[in-house]
Formats: structure tokens, sequence, C-alpha cells
């Protein structure tokens, strides 16, 4: 049996040891466009590579992905974050679990990783082609044939494996042979502020700030980074994946709305604020910071409130401490324009998931055809469930059941 695996990513390599690990006697073809292999992995994570997420059970783990949640449910029954965790490490990859759940090689370095999979793919003589761009698939019978920088070469079997295409036309072979594509737009990115004086905090971090997007139901929690040009970390990110679809459709114009103390009850934060004026009449207002607000930013939302930072708590009446309230619990942002996240492209969109038999990742239009990792319509948030995702994929498309 031959077979081709399109894509020299982290869902190729997972494609073509997979295969061999199913089927010992197959020729096996792993076919990169470019001259570069897993670039993806090797910047990942600040170049440490979030191989994957902690989660305790495939329940919590799917609910990591905006698009395509309910069919991975099913296909982490057959390969799940613990399995890649035991992969890994079984290879000679120990893996530690960082408090957040991001899962990381005890190296902290992604070459552990890229060692890891290129060994593999050594030991199982693999045949990796650089620069062999597919231009054209075409279904034969029960055959494939691929056209390869303008030659044309019959598989039995092939895993596309491809990734992310920031356009459709960039998905336009596979449309021509009769997928549905989710139109790509961009997932995982920061919210710009080029108007909004809060980017001169850049560096501060609200540790549990929950952020919706004005006239939606979208809304995410957790750390809050204020950066130069607008705001990131992980409850801006999720945001930005629940969302994305609906924030293109906006152009990435839009109110977001802050609260950051996630206390969502204004009568209980106004009660905590009298509490303080009462026990410490004499002291600054900016001296005793509730909520456990980063200095900074406390002095930053009084200013807001038009409150002296020198005013002692007791001289602050019902009116400033109602505008106080306001501005901890639902502060107004007008975000202009987005930021892709470091060097972290996710895409929303790709090969429909109707396009697929999600039991074996097999083509429905093609015979003897599969799919593996993102250029499938599937993201995840932050948090490694992107490359578990293309491990799993890759995992189930490589058995060619």
């Amino acid at each position: 049996m031959k077979v081709a695996v399109i894509g020299g990513g982290a869902a190729g390599f997972f494609s073509a040891i997979s295969v061999k690990e199913h089927h010992q006697n197959a020729e096996v073809h792993l076919l990169e466009k470019t001259n570069k292999f897993l670039s993806k992995v090797k910047i990942s994570g600040g170049g440490r590579c979030n191989v994957t997420n902690g989660c305790q059970n495939i329940k919590v783990l799917s609910e990591g992905y905006p698009r395509g949640s309910k069919k991975l449910k099913k296909a982490f029954k057959i390969f799940d974050n613990k399995d890649t965790w035991n992969w890994f490490e079984s290879r000679g990859v120990p893996l530690k679990t960082e408090p957040d759940n991001r899962v990381f090689p005890t190296s902290d370095n992604s070459q552990s990783i890229i060692d890891c999979l290129l060994n593999e793919v050594h030991q199982k003589e693999i045949i990796v082609k650089e620069k062999s761009g597919v231009t054209e698939i075409q279904p034969d019978q029960d055959k494939v044939i691929l056209t390869i920088n303008g030659e044309e070469i019959i598989y039995d079997k092939v895993i596309v494996a491809s990734g992310g295409s920031p356009k459709k036309s960039g998905l336009y072979w596979l449309e021509n042979i009769g997928h549905k594509i989710e139109n790509p737009v961009p997932s995982l990115f920061t919210f710009n502020m080029p108007q909004e004086s809060i980017t001169d905090l850049m560096g501060v971090v609200a540790s549990n700030a929950t952020v919706n997007i004005q006239g939606t139901k979208l809304k995410s929690s957790g750390p809050l980074l204020i950066t130069h040009w607008g705001m990131s970390g992980p409850a801006i990110l999720k945001l930005s994946a629940h969302g994305a679809r609906s924030l293109s459709e906006r152009q990435y114009s839009f109110i977001a709305q802050v609260n950051w103390i996630s206390i969502s009850n204004n009568e209980e934060v106004a009660e905590i604020l009298r509490s303080i004026k009462k026990d410490h009449p004499k002291k600054y207002i900016s001296n005793i910071k509730p909520f456990e607000l980063p200095t900074r930013l406390w002095d930053y939302i009084l200013q807001k409130c038009d409150i002296d930072l020198e005013k002692p708590w007791g001289e602050i009446g019902k009116k400033q401490i109602n505008k106080l309230v306001t501005h901890l619990t639902n502060d107004s942002y007008q975000v202009k324009g987005k930021t892709t996240f470091k060097e972290e492209f996710v895409t929303c969109g790709g090969v429909s998931l109707e396009s697929i038999d999600m039991n074996t990742m097999q083509s429905r239009h093609v015979p003897n055809m599969y799919f593996a990792g993102e250029v499938m319509d599937i993201d995840g948030i932050t948090g490694g469930y992107n490359f578990q995702a293309a491990w799993t994929t890759a995992f189930i498309a490589g058995k060619l059941a």
C-alpha cells in the first residue's frame, strides 16, 4: 500500500507515523511544499511547545473547541490528551503540567518534541519529501492521483494535513473535488484599541476579569493582559476564538465591556466599597486597593471616575461609589482591529465536518482520502487544544479504516 500524507506539520508527521503503526508494510510519503518542517511546533508556547492540555476528562477537553467540539468528543474516546501524554513519554520525552493545565516537555524546549517526531519518522522509514507541493487531487476508482510539482503520482490512500489557509482560495483544490469549505477567518487574536488611553498601562494583568462583546452573548473570563496596542491574555483570546466569525462580520469594530473583578452583583461591590469607607475613613483611596487589583489599574479607574488619588475614603460620596462600581464591573472600550496572537496563526474555517466521516476522518466525497489537523473546520482556544486536535485526528486518519 502506497500512502501520501500532505503537509509537514504536527498533523502530517503524526498521521504518517500512525499509518506505519497501523500498517507496518505501507510505503509512506510525507509531502511538504516548503523546505521547513514542524515550524508551528517550533514556535508554539514561546518556543516551549504547548503539547496538549492537562484537563482530566473528555467532556472538559471538548469544551475547549468553539468549532468541532461535539465531533471531537467522540474522537477523543479513541485518542485523547492522556494518550498524547503516554505517547511522548513512552518515546523518551517527559512532560509536565503547569498550574493553568498547559502541558509542556520538561525540557521547556520544543526541539524535544521535534526530535521525537523526526526520530519516529526515521525509524519507521517514512520517505520525507520537501519542496513537494500538491496542486491537484484526482479520484481514480480505488486510487488517488496527486499532481506534485507538475508530475502525476498514483497513491492508494491520501491524508490531507496541509494546515489552515487564511483565504478560501487556498482550499479550492479541495472544494473542486466536492468538499464543502467553511470560509476561513482568523481565530485567537488580540484586541486593538488605538483610541483608548488604557494602553498606557501596558504590562498590567488583571488576574480575573470577565469580558463580553456589547450586543452579543459572547463572554469570557480569566487573566486579562493590557498591551501597548490594546488587550490580550486568556480572557481575550478565548473570546476571540468563540467569536471568530461574528467579530469578523463586524470587521473587528465593536465595544468590549470589561468587568475587572468578575463580580456581577453591583450591590455586593458597592457594599465592599462602603465597608472600606467605614473602616478606613482617613486612608487615601489610592492606598487601599479592593479586589486585589494592580496599583496602576486601580489608579487608572479612580482617574476615570474623576476621583483624586489622595482623597480620603471617608470623603467618598454615594455618587462616586456608584461611579466606581460602574467602572469596576462594566468598563467599556472601543475595539478597532485585531493582532494575531504571537506567531500562532489559527483559523476558524476549512473543510466542513459535513464532508468528513469523523469516525475515520475519511472524506465523504473521495474514497481513500482522509483529513487531519487544522485543514478541517476545527479550532481550539489557547492552551494546547489545537495541537491535541492535530494529534487525535492524525492518529485516527492514520488507521486508514
